[in-house]
Formats: structure tokens, C-alpha cells, sequence
């Protein structure tokens, strides 16, 4: 990772807009800010950012700011391909992925550029989701058994069964969808959200799974399930196209359907 520097003779300022002096296609990002250390209240830094000279994401701006203008902007990112979900944040009044997110899709003006909503802020753009992964931990996301794997082979599916697990396994964790979630806002402490439920019902639907009853029983609750109402926010947010309410609907079928004499 390249060393992060101030120009010369140069401090930083918060609050202060920072403009990109000379810049032949100048665009502005409006960044919150926050730090634990400072007793600081939160705020909102500009930044103006020569797009001729910078990538066609949001993500290459953010690091841009971060390499040339002001070292202390924290944020996080990986594989900038749209597979780790790291980089996720509020862009432009949307839960997305700032490296999948081009700059020119954004509205006209300025950029505004937020950490995910309702989730406490480590620091700038970094959300604390420790309460999102212990919440995909009590669901128990991996292949639970009763009979012994097979001694000469894998646990095979035929290409039916694998196919249905299509629009489950892509998800990547990024928690755009359970922030954007009013039933999470509010009930996050009990809700799952649709980033689990989905998740959830990948492992329901997995045919080598052998514990399906358990799984079932174990969300046929009136919080962890039921607090979805179908608003749809999770499935116009997913930076991956995927449909949560669906797989949140489906979940409710299969508990009727079992009660079904």
C-alpha cells in the first residue's frame, strides 16, 4: 500500500473544503467524518477531485482524497471488484459498493458520501458490524449433517439442486440491504434483517443439508422472521441484484407449509 502524504508545508483542516486547484474536470465529494479520539461532533469535509486524473469510481475518488489531499480519512476496502463487500457506505443517498459504484451514475453536484446508516460508526466511513456477523453466526451458515460423508466421494447435488441455490450463495456480506431496512432500524437487537434471512434460507434450500426442521424451528419466531413487511428497500439496494424479500418469503412458506396437515 502507497504511503500517505500531505502536499508540502500543508495541515489539515476539518470542516475546510479542499479544492483541486488547476483541475480539468473538478468534481466534489462531501465525506462524513467522525473520530472516538477527537470529542469532535460528527461532520461533513469537502473535497474536489480532478476526475481527469482520477478512476471512474467512487472508490478510486475516496482513495485519491485519501493518497493526495487528507491521510486521516478512514475507510474500508479489499478487492475492489465487488466480491469482499468491505467497501460498502451510503453513496449518493443509496447503500452500495464504492468500488462498483462509477462516479459519472451519481446525480448532478456534489457527491455525498455517508457510512451504512443506523449502524454504529467505528470511525468516518467505517461501520461497526459486529452485531450484523455475530447475527450470521447464530444461524449456523455451514453444511450440518446427521449421516456420514460419504468415504470415496464429495457430498454430490445433481444440477437441479445446485441451481437452487442460485440468488443465495452470491451474496457477499455487505449489510447494504439490512441498513437499508426500516424493520432493522428499529428491531435490529432481534430481527435477523435480509442480509441473514437470505443467507438463512441458502442453507434451508441446500439439499445436502440435513437439518432443515432445526432451521426452521430456530427462526419460527415473532422477531428474528416476522418483523420483515415486504417493504422491498433490500432488494432495490443489493449492489448484487439479489432478491431478499424473496428468499424472507419463502422462509414464511415452508413454516406454513410444514404446519399443513
Amino acid at each position: 500500500m502507497a504511503e500517505f502524504s500531505l502536499p508540502k508545508n500543508s495541515k489539515i483542516q476539518p470542516g475546510k473544503h479542499y479544492p483541486a486547484k488547476g483541475a480539468k474536470n473538478p468534481r466534489t465529494f462531501r465525506i462524513y467524518r467522525w473520530s472516538p479520539d477527537d470529542g469532535q461532533n460528527p461532520r461533513i469535509d469537502t473535497y474536489e477531485v480532478d476526475l481527469a486524473a482520477c478512476g471512474p469510481m467512487v472508490l478510486d475518488a475516496l482513495l485519491k482524497i485519501k493518497n493526495e489531499i487528507d491521510p486521516t480519512l478512514t475507510l474500508r476496502r479489499s478487492c475492489r471488484e465487488g466480491i469482499c463487500g468491505s467497501c460498502a457506505m451510503n453513496i449518493d443517498g443509496t447503500n452500495t459498493l464504492a468500488c462498483t459504484r462509477a462516479i459519472e451514475e451519481c446525480a448532478k453536484g456534489d457527491v455525498k458520501i455517508y457510512p451504512l446508516p443506523h449502524m454504529p460508526v467505528v470511525k468516518d466511513l467505517v461501520p461497526d458490524l459486529t452485531h450484523f456477523y455475530a447475527q450470521f453466526a447464530s444461524i449456523k451458515p455451514w453444511l450440518r449433517t446427521q449421516s456420514p460423508a460419504p468415504a470415496d466421494k464429495e457430498r454430490l447435488q445433481s444440477p437441479e439442486d445446485r441451481k437452487k441455490l442460485d440468488g443465495l450463495y452470491e451474496c457477499i456480506l455487505c449489510a447494504c440491504c439490512s441498513t437499508s431496512c426500516p424493520s432493522y432500524w428499529w428491531n435490529g437487537d432481534k430481527y435477523l434483517g435480509p442480509a441473514i434471512l437470505l443467507q438463512a434460507y441458502r442453507w434451508i434450500v441446500d439439499t445436502r443439508d440435513e437439518d432443515t426442521g432445526a432451521r426452521l424451528d430456530d427462526l419460527e419466531d415473532p422477531f428474528k422472521l416476522y418483523r420483515c413487511h415486504t417493504i422491498m428497500n433490500c432488494a432495490r439496494t443489493c449492489p448484487k441484484g439479489l432478491n431478499p424479500a424473496k428468499a424472507i418469503a419463502e422462509i414464511k412458506k415452508l413454516i406454513v407449509e410444514r404446519r399443513s396437515p
